[in-house]
């Protein structure tokens, strides 16, 4: 289901003469203003939120007509962080803007979205030199007064995969861990070797020496490349790199497909590409924040650390929970809980959390989840019939069995469960049996 998003700035964002404009709209306000002063590496920023916007306007899976969603930004305590998906959900992209990257200061905190209109990525591609440049991420008070009745209006579809994309990436993420690094010299060989943007295998890229070899199977250290076309947004920042990092969960021989990230870091800024396990798949779809959104006895959690963040650009976890008078794992319980609605994303070059909060209805990635929304109906119907750590889930027409494992972890008879094996988290059935287990397995 797709809502209709409107995107009202008080102009174009533009390359001027004076410096880069970029126009914001919601979020902490109607057009809120977050930094004004100079990026220290001008190319590799200009480089950078154009491969955002590129990713923000491109379907990877059946690219039929082009996205067009207008990247976020938020900034926070000395960084400016700029995020987007593909309109197919399957990448996420992201620009980090260190504190070596910007002079000035960070005059609000807050998520908006920001326009990056077809002329002002025609002259991003021409920025060059080493010049500082001067930026303004939202409009001065001038362009306030003036622009009166100018007002750039514009509707689109807003995919409720969008939205899900954001609730599931930070809970997947915070399970990666650096796999590799290479040199900007040897990450540009590599991304020069792989298969054409319209192949969809998955690969595994293994380190080996000071590069990285692809391989067919999985092996333990190794990093899952599907569709490694996709990782094309990265080559124009290429040439301001000086290494790229890679990051995925652990895997061994016969894993399945997984995400992974592929970050360049260029001493400014790090620009990064979180990729889907296979093109096909939004991470939408993944699962991976099922049990953040179903658990109700974190929200009360969720709801105190919410109040203590404080758009720190990383969290402390350790201080976060003496703030709260919380153990260290129930305030990460609550930043995953407080992740499924957009107030937190993750950060795998720094190991931590981040605060933002979206600038829409973020609410909708648990409104409108299938699996959720069925199985809390599932739950309203008594349909659960618990018996010792299994359970009998009756629907209209079927009889499934659900069965919980000694790890935690739950399986089913139904066809769901077959055919993806938990690879994309919990069935509704599973979903509701856990549901209906918390609080007596709170108790115990």
């Amino acid at each position: 289901m797709n809502a209709v998003q409107t995107y009202r700035y008080l102009q174009p964002s533009a390359l001027r003469a004076t410096g880069l404009d970029l126009q914001t709209c919601g979020g902490p306000a109607a057009n809120p203003r977050f930094f004004a002063g100079f990026l220290t590496a001008p190319a590799a920023a200009a480089a950078g939120l154009l491969a955002v916007a590129e990713v923000a306007r491109t379907r990877y899976h059946q690219p039929v007509n082009p996205a067009s969603l207008d990247p976020v930004v938020t900034g926070s305590r000395g960084r400016l962080r700029f995020e987007s998906f593909s309109g197919c959900c399957g990448v996420y992209a992201r620009m980090d803007v260190l504190p070596a990257g910007l002079d000035g200061e960070i005059s609000g905190h807050g998520t908006t979205n920001v326009d990056v209109n077809p002329p002002l990525r025609e002259a991003l591609a021409r920025v060059g030199g080493i010049e500082p440049l001067h930026v303004a991420v939202g409009p001065d008070d001038l362009t306030v007064s003036t622009m009166d009745g100018s007002v750039v209006e514009r509707k689109v579809p807003l995919p409720g995969r969008w939205l899900r994309g954001f609730a599931e990436v930070h809970v997947l993420t915070a399970g990666f861990e650096p796999r590799a690094e290479i040199t900007a010299a040897e990450a540009a060989a590599f991304l020069r070797r792989l298969p054409a943007a319209n192949d969809r295998s998955v690969l595994w890229a293994v380190p080996a020496g000071r590069t990285l070899r692809l391989t067919s199977r999985p092996v333990p250290g190794a990093v899952c490349l599907a569709g490694a076309g996709r990782l094309a947004a990265l080559r124009g920042v290429l040439r301001h790199a000086r290494s790229l990092r890679v990051y995925g969960p652990a895997v061994r021989a016969g894993s399945p497909a997984v995400p992974s990230t592929w970050e360049l870091e260029t001493g400014a800024l790090r620009v990064s590409l979180t990729l889907s396990p296979e093109p096909y798949r939004g991470f939408s779809g993944e699962g991976a924040a099922l049990a953040a959104l179903a658990g109700d006895d974190v929200v009360d959690d969720a709801e105190l650390v919410g109040a203590l963040l404080n758009w720190d650009p990383t969290i402390d976890v350790a201080a976060l929970a003496d703030a709260a008078a919380l153990p260290d794992e129930r305030v990460r319980a609550a930043l995953a809980q407080l992740g499924t609605a957009g107030r937190v994303g993750y950060d795998v070059a720094d190991g931590a959390y981040f605060h933002r909060v979206m600038p829409y209805d973020a609410g909708r990635a648990e409104r409108d989840n299938p699996r959720l929304v069925g199985a809390r109906a599932l739950v309203e119907r008594g349909a659960v019939e618990r018996d010792g750590e299994d359970a009998t889930v009756r629907t209209d027409a079927e009889v499934y069995r659900v069965r919980r494992h000694p790890d935690g972890a739950y399986s089913c008879t139904c066809r769901w469960w077959a055919r993806h094996r938990g690879q994309r988290g919990p069935c509704r059935h599973a979903l509701a049996v856990s549901m209906v287990a918390a609080p007596v397995e709170a108790l115990s």
